[in-house]
Formats: C-alpha cells, structure tokens, sequence
C-alpha cells in the first residue's frame, strides 16, 4: 500500500480517530534520549543560576515580541 493510498484511508477516519493517528505516529518519532535530557538539564541549570546572580540579561515580552 502506498503512502497515498494510507493517506486516502486515514482521511476516512472519524476525527477523533485521526487524531488518535496522529498521536500514535508523533509517538512513534519522539523517543526519550537520555543523554540529550542530562544535557538540557544541565543546561538548565546554568541558565538558572546565571538568571540568579544577574549574569543573564533579561528581556520583557513587550521587547521580545518587539512591541516597545
């Protein structure tokens, strides 16, 4: 079956059932590595204590958004 045949069929679906698709196939992509987590924990760890001493600039979100 083709790609677009799957596609075709899918589209058939109920909503809530494409839905349920959709999360099964984002599963199926978005697995846990580990190392990265340690890494964007560790990460996070330094931005928090450079926000702590006041060594990280911080912006307000009229700034970011650019709506000074």
């Amino acid at each position: 079956m083709q790609i677009s045949e799957i596609a075709q069929e899918a589209l058939r679906l109920p909503a809530t059932a494409r839905f349920e698709l959709v999360d099964l196939l984002m599963q199926s992509l978005d697995k846990p590595d580990p190392e990265i987590d340690r890494i964007w924990g560790e990460e996070a760890v330094r931005r928090l204590a450079a926000y702590d001493t006041g060594r990280s600039k911080t912006y307000s979100m009229e700034e970011v958004l650019g709506e000074d």
